[in-house]
């Protein structure tokens, strides 16, 4: 029995032996036969087992060609290939003689082609709008790895409708004969959830509105559909921790519950808060090798001792220190910061560590990322150049400029060090935003009512560069209007620096027209045909002066016969031949959506005389607007106008179409367009005056995101018939009232509502005015 048990596993073993033989050295034998093969010539080469793919597609993929000389390492390289076009389950070599050299042959397995896609249990989403969200399409190569990814993008489109229950699968039905695969998505939507309320709990030192408006998850209401994300509720405990580390509560416990409601579609977000102890600043010191004077230091610095402690201060503070550094040049500055609780008060004693470095020199200027624009467009505006110390005041201002040059939608400054000590390259990458613009489209406003345009424009123009005309930094606009009530049609082109000298110049043709319209303030048919020439300088950085001669006809027409004389005198053509100059002051940090500085201009033009032309007039006038935010996103703007005129020479009065005119949308917001200010003696119609004077107020606050805005404010002045009344002042009419903002894709929309806080002239009711504008089109 022994023997026996002893035989049984001797046996054993020998064939356990002879099956690992086998499988060792089978690789051994082929690969001893491709070593055979190496160095022959290729004869053929073939295709086998492919349905879908052609032979000439899958052998245009390799490198191997008939006529080369047998290697396995390229034919390994070819395998890599092939497998790379993700064509293939599988693919191999065989290699046989043939003629007097060898056959090779690519042996592949095909991957199925997508036949029909079809979805189950689809209620919330079409099929054809999920179909749209797949990048696997029929009669395409089945891409496993794709349609992981599909079904991912299908469950997240479910979670933005407020399902986030909801359970995807697929199967897979394969037809061998014709290679194609039906894919069956099949969905489980389960209920629809929506955030019904979000409550905070615990919060003594932080008002409840200031956490919500911080988080994701919202509400549903009108603006918002209240979907609910368990990552973006991670999050929000996140941001409501980061609030409370700004005020000191460094040890706060943030926990979230949730609740539903019997039917399982509403939902109840709560968040804990166990606030814990609130730090004050303590000591605050300073160290390390400083070189700026102390004081100097410690007036960047916001916590000061006994404040509450924050982190995102500190890091501010931290900030500001490297940015004085900076401006002194020292680029390579670490501000390194200590922060520890004192055990004997227990507060937070800080310490900030400074390493100024070296002083650093600006290398070379290197501009990256103008396709279009020439260099010279961006080199004109940085105000730092080789050889400079590093400044980042100059920095900035380069930045501001060339935003404010439009053609960039982002712009940033890095360094990069050189060979030589204390010098680094300046780098200035800048992102080219689209400057070309073809559009057309309408709006309406309740000055212009309906109206229709169509403007080609180009922000990057450049005469001199055809076929392109392209990257000159000059402003081309060709804009036509159709309206209701007004005609424009206008020529614009501006070259910032005329032939490379830092001189703008520029010209309009235009010719404009509106029609009598008594209930907005035209009393009569206008029609302006002419143009203008322009040349410009900057004075200092913030400085410019500006020169525009002015040449135009104008007719008057449709006066009412019961106007008096004086109005009726006005009907008929003249020629208006003009020169004005002007200076402005700028410091807006950004002149498309300005937060903080001013602008400052003042005028003063001379019609006739020595110009020529059928009137004789002088006109005057002046303009301030200073921004200011606070609350982080609320921009207030407080603006002034005056306007002086008077006539001179053959001229008794200043043409009514050059007289001030004020009440409306762009004046003073609660009276009807242009009807504050002189009446005609015989039709009662606005007829403009010699003085102005206009004071606005006005703060925007952000609703929703970037998309919604409010708006308040306060309009106040008047218009007078003669310059001298102006000094005399009284009768001035003021309004308040409210506003909305909105983004929309056919551009923004305007609305205001003001309020007359003055009855004006012989109106016999005080009512409000609406002021609707939609400004730009599609």
């Amino acid at each position: 029995m022994t023997n026996f048990r002893v035989h049984q596993t001797l046996h054993f073993l020998s064939l356990v032996l002879c099956l690992c033989l086998t499988q060792f050295s089978a690789p051994n034998l082929a690969h001893s036969e491709d070593q055979g093969n190496e160095g022959k010539v290729i004869k053929a080469l073939t295709v086998k087992n492919n349905i879908a793919i052609s032979a000439e597609t899958i052998l245009a993929k390799v490198k191997t060609k008939a006529g080369d000389t047998y290697s396995q390492v390229a034919l390994n390289e070819d395998l890599k290939r092939l497998y790379a076009t993700e064509y293939f389950t599988d693919v191999s070599i065989d290699a046989e003689r043939f003629e007097d050299g060898l056959k090779v042959t690519f042996v592949v397995e095909e991957k199925s082609v997508i036949g029909e896609i079809a979805f189950k249990g689809n209620k919330a989403l079409t099929a054809q709008k999920l179909k749209e969200t797949m990048k696997s399409k029929p009669d395409e190569m089945l891409n496993m790895s794709l349609l992981a990814q599909d079904i991912a993008e299908i469950k997240s489109l479910y979670i933005k409708k407020g399902y986030p229950g909801v359970d995807i699968k697929y199967e897979l039905d394969l037809n061998k004969e014709l290679n194609k695969t039906k894919i069956a998505i099949i969905i489980n939507e389960r209920k629809k959830i929506s955030v019904a309320k979000v409550t905070i709990t615990g919060n003594e030192h932080l008002k409840t509105p200031k956490i919500i408006k911080v988080l994701g998850t919202k509400t549903a209401w009108l603006f918002n559909p209240g979907v609910f994300k368990e990552d973006v509720l991670e999050e929000d405990v996140d941001k409501i921790k980061s609030l409370y580390d700004d005020i000191g509560y460094l040890d706060v416990e943030v926990t979230p519950k949730l609740d539903y409601s019997p039917d399982g579609t509403k939902l109840y977000v709560a968040f804990e808060v166990k606030e814990g102890k609130g730090y004050l600043v303590g000591d605050v010191n300073i160290r390390g090798s400083a070189i700026l004077p102390e004081k100097e230091i410690r007036s960047k610095i916001r916590m000061k001792k006994g404040r509450h402690f924050s982190r995102r201060e500190l890091r501010e503070d931290m900030l500001a220190i490297r940015d004085l550094y900076y401006l002194y040049g020292y680029m390579d500055a670490v501000v390194d910061i200590d922060q520890n609780v004192n055990p004997a008060d227990g507060n937070m004693d800080i310490i900030y560590t400074i390493d100024p470095k070296e002083v650093v020199y600006v290398g070379k200027v290197i501009i990256r990322g103008n396709v279009k624009t020439r260099e010279i467009i961006v080199r004109r505006e940085l105000r730092i150049y080789p050889g400079d110390k590093f400044n980042g005041n100059k920095i900035k201002r380069s930045k501001e400029r060339l935003y404010n040059l439009g053609l960039f939608e982002d712009i940033s400054f890095d360094t990069e060090p050189t060979q030589a000590p204390q010098v680094h390259n300046l780098i200035v990458n800048v992102k080219e935003t689209k400057t070309g613009e073809f559009s057309f489209g309408g709006g309406y406003s309740s000055v212009d009512q309906f109206l229709g345009f169509v403007e080609v424009g180009q922000r990057n123009f450049d005469i001199l560069n055809f076929p392109t005309f392209t990257g000159g930094g000059q402003n081309l606009v060709v804009r036509t209007e159709i309206g209701m009530v007004r005609q424009n049609y206008n020529i614009s082109w501006v070259d910032p620096w005329i032939f490379g000298w830092p001189y703008l110049f520029g010209f309009d043709l235009y010719r404009t027209s509106h029609t009598r319209q008594t209930d907005i303030g035209w009393a009569y048919d206008e029609t302006r045909t002419g143009g203008d020439l322009r040349l410009g300088k900057e004075l200092t950085e913030h400085l410019r002066a500006d020169a525009v001669y002015r040449l135009e006809q104008i007719k008057i027409g449709s006066i009412p016969n019961y106007a008096s004389a004086d109005f009726r005198s006005e009907e008929g053509s003249n020629t208006i031949s003009s020169a004005l100059l002007q200076l402005t002051q700028d410091t807006r940090d950004n002149i498309y959506n300005p937060g903080k500085g001013y602008i400052l201009s003042g005028s003063i033009e001379d019609a006739g005389g020595v110009f020529m032309g059928d009137k004789d007039f002088i006109k005057g006038t002046a303009t301030a607007s200073f921004y200011h935010t606070f609350f982080e996103r609320f921009v207030m703007e407080l603006k002034g106008r005056a306007g002086w005129s008077s006539s001179y020479g053959s001229s008794d009065t200043v043409p009514i179409y050059e007289r001030f005119y004020a009440g409306g949308a762009n004046t003073i917001r609660g009276y009807k367009e242009r009807k504050v200010g002189p009446r005609d003696t015989g039709s009662d119609e606005p007829i403009g005056g010699e003085a102005l004077l206009l004071g606005n107020a006005e703060v925007v606050f952000p609703i929703y995101e970037k998309i919604l805005k409010g708006a308040v404010f306060y309009d106040v002045g008047n218009v007078w018939a003669k310059a001298d009344d102006f000094l005399v002042g009284g009768g001035y009419k003021s309004g308040m009232g409210v506003g909305i903002r909105v983004n929309t894709p056919v551009g923004p929309f305007k609305l205001d509502y003001g309020y007359p806080l003055v009855k004006n002239n012989n109106d016999e009711s005080r009512n409000g005015e609406f002021y609707f504008s939609i400004s730009r089109g599609f």
